[in-house]
This record gives structure tokens, sequence and C-alpha cells, in this order.
């Protein structure tokens, strides 16, 4: 059972993904979420980096019931703050890795 929660739970966290891209749909900055070896990157708007940072959509991932939640929820909500406060400010990240194991990079860029 354990593993099949880690699964879902994993499942979740890589789908944070396609949330970002519905939500900056139809916008001239939507997300843009590209397929790698192994796994994606996703590169949020500077208007969805700004969503990120005020809903703190961070600490509920961090929630999540998988190895990988916490840091990168975290990792989400900081970065995302940092990038909101200067013009044009967005966050980019990586995940890769099988889902029960997921790994990966986060920047937040000016």
């Amino acid at each position: 059972m354990r593993v099949v929660r880690s699964l879902v739970a994993g499942a979740l966290i890589a789908g944070a993904a396609s949330v970002f891209a519905v939500l900056g749909a139809g916008s001239a900055n939507a997300v843009a979420v590209t397929p790698l070896p192994g796994g994606l990157q996703v590169d949020l708007s500077p208007g969805d980096t700004r969503w990120v940072s005020q809903s703190n959509i961070g600490l509920a991932l961090a929630g999540l019931p998988h190895p990988s939640a916490a840091s990168f929820g975290q990792a989400l909500d900081a970065a995302a703050e940092v990038s909101s406060a200067v013009p044009n400010g967005r966050v980019t990240f990586t995940v890769f890795g099988p889902l029960n194991e997921l790994n990966g990079t986060m920047l937040a860029l000016q």
C-alpha cells in the first residue's frame, strides 16, 4: 500500500507541470513544458510565477505523501517568491526519475 501511495503522490508532483500548463493556457506567456530524456522541464511565465507565489501552491504540494514532496513544494514557493519580486522574474524546474524516486532542479530567474 505504501508503494502505491508513493507512486500516486509522485504522479501528482510530476503532474503539477500539467496544472501549470493549463493555468497558463490562453495567455501570451503560457507555461512551457518540455519533455527531456527521463523527465521534463517546466518554465513558468512571470504571471504564473506570481500566481504560484501568491497562492503558496508549493505548501499544498509539500503535504503530499511522497519523499520528494516537501523539498519540491518548499523550493517552488521560495523560488516563486524570489522571482516574483522582480519584473519579469520566473521559475524553471526539471523533474527526473521514476515516480517513486523523483529528483531535479529548481531555478529562480530574473
